[in-house]
Order: C-alpha cells, then sequence, then structure tokens
C-alpha cells in the first residue's frame, strides 16, 4: 500500500517548479510561441487575483477543511483560472502579447 502521509507540494513549490515568464519570453522565436507565454501569463495573473477570495474561507464541518483541502485549494484556484483565461480571459494576454513581439521583433 503506497504511504499517502507524504506532504503534497504547496503553491510557491509549484510556481518554483515552472520555469518563469522571463526564461519563457527569452526563448520565443514564433507569434505561436508569444502567445502561449502571453495566455500562461495571464492565468497565473488570474490564479494570483483569485487566491485572495479563498484566503478567508473557513470550511468546518463533516466534509470540509484538513489538511487535503488546504493542499488542493492551490490546484482548485489554478484550474479556475485556467479556465477563466480559455473562456476569453480578462485582457491581460492580449497587452501582454503586444509587448511580447514589440520586444522580441515578432510584429
Amino acid at each position: 500500500m503506497p504511504d499517502l502521509s507524504l506532504p503534497l507540494p504547496s503553491l510557491e513549490a509549484m510556481k518554483a517548479s515552472r520555469p518563469s515568464i522571463e526564461a519563457r519570453t527569452a526563448g520565443v522565436a514564433t507569434r505561436q510561441q508569444a502567445e502561449e507565454v502571453a495566455r500562461d501569463f495571464e492565468r497565473m495573473f488570474i490564479a494570483e487575483m483569485l487566491q485572495p477570495m479563498f484566503a478567508g474561507l473557513e470550511t468546518d464541518g463533516p466534509f470540509g477543511g484538513g489538511s487535503a483541502e488546504e493542499a488542493f485549494r492551490p490546484m482548485l484556484i489554478d484550474h479556475y483560472a485556467q479556465s477563466v483565461a480559455a473562456g476569453g480571459g480578462i485582457g491581460v494576454a492580449d497587452a501582454v502579447l503586444k509587448e511580447i513581439l514589440k520586444l522580441q521583433g515578432l510584429e
């Protein structure tokens, strides 16, 4: 039987394991890559904006709270952000894409 007592990574650990936006932007060579980086930036921005909304929620009761919720909440927030970004986002990706294209000379 697997050991389920191992802690799941925190949101900070998950962020640290991904390449930074700056690192990804430096390697952009095509418009498609620039669009991908801009969408990813918007998703991360939305996740950061959603995180404080969930910080004050208390989930006591028979089916809430505990270390499992603490571990999975950042993943849920990230999924919400991904859904918002995939549904058209909030306009951040368009502005970021313009800047990436300008900086990389891909306009």
